[in-house]
């Protein structure tokens, strides 16, 4: 795989487990993330690869649904999904989890997989024309929410 379009990283006081748990739950990780309102699971009640869900998501006026299929799911260490619009890759997205002193530190990244032609028709979809630039903002904003939910 290439190098990821954004990726950024948090030291958390808490177990490595106990982070997966949120990363994996639905309702908490759509809570924590900018863009999406809810998730469901659509194939599957947990997260293993194969699973299948679907993600609610808004900017401002704009919304948009995504299906999403787990790719790697390992317990207190990895969680990675492909996203798809319709039948359109949109993107991989990976959590890395690893422990440290005191605790664990979580690495969140994505790589873009929209074909060019895409990129257009999904900017007017989202409301972003620079998706990257949202990405990467995105994936701090849910970094530092992630850490405040699981210290406190």
């Amino acid at each position: 795989m290439s190098e990821p379009s954004a990726r950024a990283s948090v030291t958390i006081s808490a177990s490595c487990a106990d982070v997966y748990a949120l990363i994996t739950d639905l309702p908490t990780m759509a809570a924590l993330a900018e863009e999406a309102d809810s998730m469901e699971w659509l194939k599957g009640s947990a997260a293993r690869p194969g699973a299948v869900f679907k993600g609610h998501n808004t900017n401002r006026a704009k919304s948009w649904t995504t299906k999403c299929t787990v790719t790697h799911a390992e317990p207190g260490r990895v969680f990675a999904f492909d996203v798809k619009s319709a039948i359109v890759p949109v993107a991989h997205w990976r959590y890395d989890i690893e422990p440290v002193e005191g605790g664990c530190r979580v690495t969140e990244q994505t790589w873009d997989r929209r074909p060019g032609w895409f990129r257009k028709p999904a900017a007017f979809a989202t409301g972003v024309s620079d998706r990257t630039g949202a990405n990467a903002k995105h994936i701090e904003l849910t970094l530092q929410r992630l850490k405040a939910k699981a210290e406190s």
